[in-house]
C-alpha cells in the first residue's frame, strides 16, 4: 500500500483555507478588496462577536449574474485573470483568486448580488466548501455574509484572541484599505454599534483627517513626486512605537522592508528606541512589481529594488529638508498610475525647513559646588566628585525616576484640567483607551469617551505638562494591544514606562539647569533600581580614578 495519498477535496479546501484565513480580519480584507475591485462607492462591514459570529460585507459595486456567483465560488475561477500573462502585471487587489472558495470552506456563507439594472438577483448558500440552496433575491450590488467562522476546523477557531483584540485586527483591515481608498466611503459596525463612518473624501490628505484628526496630520510632512505620494512624521515627532506605519503599493497594502528601511535611512538618525510615523502610497507599473508571492498577498517582489529604495530615500530626505521636488524625468523608473490614490490631486508641496537644534557648544550653565557637572551633549552629563567621573544620561535617569513615582500613587500628584482637552485617536486607538480607562486612571490619566472616536483628557500627570498628549495616547494603546493577554502587573509597568518616556527630559528639547539636575539626581537616589532606566538602559556609568589612570596607561 503507498504511503504517499492524494488528499480529499475538502481536506485540501481548509489546507488552502489556513493560507489565506488566517482570523476574521483576514475575512473582511478579501471580501472588502473583492468590492472595491468592483468599482464600489460604498462599502458596508458588519461583525458580530469580533466576526465569529458574523461577518457582513455589502457594496453598491458591479454584481453578478446566476452563472458568474456560481462559478466565483468554485477553486481557481475569477475575473481577474484570463491568460498566463496577466499573472505578471496585475492591477486589481486581487490576484490569487483563492479568497471566496476558501472562505466558504470554513464558515456558512450566503451570496446575494444582481447586476445593476436586474429586477431580480441570485442568493447562494454554501457551507464547508459545498454549494446548498440556489434561490432568488432582491438586492443590488453584492452581499456576502460569513457565519459560524472556523465551525469545522475546531483548532484554528481555538487560537484566535479575544474579541477586544480580533475587533481591533478588523479595524486596522478596514482603516488601511480606506486609507488607500479615500473616494470610497466605508461604514462599519460591531455588534449593532456604528465603529466607523468614512464619508467620501475628496483625497488622501481629507482622509488622513477623517481617520486620524487635525492635530495628527499637522505632525506629518506631506511629500508627492511622480509616483509618489507620503506623509512622514516630522522629526520631532516621532514615536515609541512602530503603529501607523503605511505602505501602499498601487494601492495595495503591503509589508516591504526596503521601503521600511529607505523611510527610516532618510531620517540619518534616530534616537533609540524611537519611530517615525509614515503613510507611503507608491504607484509602479504593474510588470515591475510582483504581487503573486505570498496567500495573503502582503507581500511584493520589485524588479528594481535597489532603485526603489534610492528614489524613496532621496525624496523623503529632501522632504524632511524642505528641499522642491525634483522634476519627473530624473524618476524614470517609477510610473505613475491613473487611479493610483495621488491621481487628481493638485495640492501645493510646501514644507517648513526644520527648527533648529541645540548646538553643546552654546549651552552655559552656572556650575555649582555641590554638583559640579558639564553638559557633553545630547543627553549626556559628566559629573565629578574628585574620586572618579560618572556620566549621565538624564533622559534614562528622569525616565527612573517618574516611571517609579507612576507605579507609586502618581493620583496623589494628578493634574486635574479646569478645561478638559480633546484628543482625536484612530478609532482602534480610541476602542482601546476606552477599554482601559481604569489602568490610565492608577496612572494619573482620567479619559472620558467624547464620541466620534475623541477622548476627553481630564487630568494627567504633572511630568506631562508639555507633552504631546496625542502621542503619548497612541503609544499607550499601542503598548495595551501588544500587551494584552499578560499579567496585569506587567501590563501596567510597560504603559508606565511607555509615559515615562514621553514625559523625562530629552537632551535635544532642553537640558536641565544646575539645580534641577540636582533634584533629579537626589530622586534617581531615591529609587529602586537607579541604575537603569525602566527599558533597561544605564542610566549612569561610573569610572573610578583607578580605572581613568588605566586608560591613560598611569598604571
Amino acid at each position: 500500500m503507498p504511503a504517499i495519498k492524494v488528499l480529499p477535496e475538502g481536506l485540501k479546501n481548509k489546507i488552502r483555507a489556513g493560507e489565506v484565513v488566517e482570523r476574521p480580519a483576514s475575512v473582511v480584507k478579501e471580501l472588502v478588496e473583492n468590492s472595491l475591485d468592483a468599482g464600489a462607492g460604498r462599502i458596508e462591514i458588519e461583525v458580530k462577536k469580533a466576526g465569529r459570529g458574523l461577518i457582513s460585507v455589502s457594496d453598491d459595486g458591479r454584481g453578478m449574474d446566476r452563472e458568474d456567483a456560481l462559478l466565483c465560488l468554485e477553486r481557481h475561477a475569477t475575473s481577474k485573470l484570463s491568460r498566463e500573462e496577466d499573472l505578471r502585471s496585475i492591477g486589481t487587489m486581487g490576484f490569487r483568486g483563492e479568497a471566496l472558495p476558501s472562505i466558504a470552506s470554513v464558515s456558512r456563507l450566503t451570496l446575494a448580488t444582481a447586476p445593476e439594472g436586474v429586477v431580480s438577483g441570485v442568493s447562494i448558500e454554501a457551507e464547508g466548501g459545498g454549494v446548498g440552496t440556489v434561490g432568488d433575491t432582491a438586492t443590488t450590488g453584492t452581499t456576502v455574509a460569513v457565519r459560524d467562522l472556523f465551525f469545522n476546523t475546531p483548532a484554528r477557531k481555538k487560537f484566535l484572541k479575544t474579541d477586544q483584540t480580533e475587533l481591533m485586527h478588523i479595524v486596522e483591515a478596514v482603516t488601511s484599505l480606506s486609507l488607500s481608498h479615500p473616494e470610497v466611503a466605508f461604514g462599519l459596525k460591531a455588534d449593532e454599534n456604528p465603529m466607523m463612518e468614512l464619508p467620501k473624501a475628496g483625497d488622501l490628505r481629507e482622509r488622513l483627517m477623517q481617520v486620524y484628526g487635525g492635530e495628527f496630520l499637522s505632525g506629518l510632512i506631506e511629500r508627492r513626486a511622480p509616483g509618489l505620494h507620503a506623509f512622514i512624521s516630522k522629526r520631532e515627532n516621532t514615536r515609541q512605537s512602530r503603529s501607523h506605519q503605511y505602505i501602499f503599493i498601487n494601492r495595495r497594502p503591503v509589508k516591504e522592508r526596503s521601503v521600511s528601511h529607505a523611510v527610516y535611512a532618510s531620517y540619518e538618525s534616530l534616537p533609540e528606541g524611537r519611530h517615525p510615523v509614515y503613510f507611503i502610497f507608491l504607484d509602479i507599473d504593474p510588470k515591475k512589481v510582483d504581487v503573486n508571492v505570498h496567500p495573503t498577498k502582503q507581500e511584493v517582489r520589485f524588479e528594481d529594488k535597489e532603485g526603489i529604495y534610492r528614489f524613496i530615500k532621496e525624496n523623503l530626505t529632501e522632504a524632511l529638508k524642505g528641499v522642491a521636488v525634483p522634476a519627473a524625468e530624473e524618476r524614470p523608473y517609477i510610473q505613475p498610475s491613473a487611479h493610483g490614490p495621488s491621481a487628481g490631486l493638485d495640492l501645493p508641496y510646501q514644507v517648513p525647513a526644520p527648527a533648529g537644534l541645540y548646538v553643546s557648544e552654546s549651552l552655559a550653565y552656572e556650575i555649582k559646588p555641590s554638583v559640579p557637572f558639564v553638559y557633553l551633549g545630547d543627553t549626556f552629563i559628566a559629573l565629578t566628585d574628585g574620586g572618579g567621573l560618572t556620566l549621565i544620561d538624564f533622559h534614562a535617569a528622569h525616565e527612573r525616576v517618574l516611571y517609579e513615582k507612576l507605579l507609586k500613587g502618581v493620583r496623589l500628584e494628578g493634574r486635574t484640567l479646569l478645561f478638559p482637552l480633546h484628543v482625536k485617536l484612530s478609532i482602534k486607538e480610541h476602542q482601546t483607551i476606552l477599554g482601559h480607562a481604569g489602568l490610565l486612571h492608577e496612572l494619573g490619566m482620567d479619559v472620558e469617551d467624547f464620541g466620534h472616536e475623541t477622548v476627553l483628557l481630564r487630568a494627567f500627570p504633572p511630568a506631562l505638562r508639555d507633552s504631546d498628549m496625542r502621542g503619548i495616547l497612541g503609544d499607550v494603546a499601542t503598548e495595551i494591544s501588544e500587551g494584552e493577554g499578560g499579567p496585569i502587573q506587567s501590563l501596567k509597568e510597560a504603559v508606565a514606562a511607555r509615559v515615562a518616556c514621553h514625559g523625562s527630559l530629552r537632551g535635544k528639547r532642553r537640558v536641565p539647569g544646575p539645580e534641577e539636575l540636582a533634584a533629579l539626581l537626589g530622586d534617581l537616589d531615591s529609587t529602586e533600581r537607579p541604575d537603569i532606566c525602566p527599558h533597561g538602559r544605564p542610566t549612569r556609568v561610573r569610572y573610578s580614578l583607578d580605572e581613568l589612570k588605566r586608560v591613560f596607561k598611569r598604571r
